[in-house]
């Protein structure tokens, strides 16, 4: 009699990378990008996919909108699904104007923007407090990019504009950051916000090269503090959720 086959090590295909839940569309940089910095694949404590987006400089997706791209992040967000990515985010909060766009494209959960954690943050506030973002550039993001992601038109904002390095250097696209400076910018803006607005009882760092400073803003505010980290890692837990290997589970074959 022949061996019945054993389903349970059977593998099924489909893609052409495994291991790698989450596709990170890259801008066009040549900045340090730091741990903590979502485009350092050594801060994510999973695999994932790059694809970097090409003509997407920090210039132009901030200070001009993104202008003539959203094709080129259609394009980009399909190759990491076509890849094997089983969702989709991006390395600047500005994109959150091709959150639509890029979701109904891909056919795959889409993140966009760590602005797209604004409201989550604001229900888990005590009663009369409200969360405030820090931005790399408040002087063009608009209330089309809150609204694209979900934010309240009357939620403060603070950007780093004003300081000597982290915008200078991130927008400029520059080879050297002074990191020390750069983190004195966000505890300055950090502290403007708070300072303006006292009502503030959660930071939300728009931008994505914020995430490695996120731990000192939190020791010096005494303030709960979201980052694009933060919010990935909650999207990878959803396509990956942890196994706890329970008996009952009924085994399924292996798609990677």
């Amino acid at each position: 009699m022949p061996d019945r086959p054993n389903h349970d090590r059977i593998a099924h295909g489909g893609k052409a990378l495994y291991g790698s839940r989450v596709g990170i569309l890259m801008l066009e940089t040549r900045f340090p990008r730091i741990p903590g910095d979502m485009g350092n694949a050594a801060t994510w404590p999973f695999p994932v996919l790059y694809k970097v987006v090409k003509g997407a400089s920090p210039e132009r997706v901030v200070k001009e909108r993104a202008n003539g791209l959203l094709n080129a992040f259609l394009e980009g967000a399909r190759e990491l699904a076509d890849l094997g990515a089983d969702g989709i985010t991006t390395t600047c909060g500005f994109l959150s104007l091709f959150q639509r766009d890029i979701a109904a494209h891909v056919g795959v959960p889409v993140a966009t923007s760590s602005l797209m954690q604004a409201p989550m943050i604001e229900r888990v506030l005590p009663a009369g407090r409200q969360v405030g973002i820090l931005t790399i550039s408040a002087k063009t993001l608009t209330p089309e990019h809150l609204a694209a992601a979900g934010v309240s038109a009357d939620t403060p904002v603070v950007g780093t504009d004003e300081g000597r390095e982290f915008t200078r250097a991130i927008l400029g696209d520059e080879p050297v950051l002074d990191i020390a400076a750069a983190e004195r910018d966000i505890i300055d803006a950090g502290e403007a916000l708070v300072r303006r607005h006292p009502q503030v009882g959660a930071v939300l760092l728009e931008c994505t090269n914020m995430a490695p400073y996120a731990a000192t803003l939190r020791e010096h505010l005494d303030l709960p503090v979201y980052d694009i980290v933060s919010f990935v890692s909650w999207f990878h837990a959803g396509l990956n959720p942890r196994d706890f290997g329970h008996p009952a589970r009924a085994p399924r074959p292996w798609r990677g």
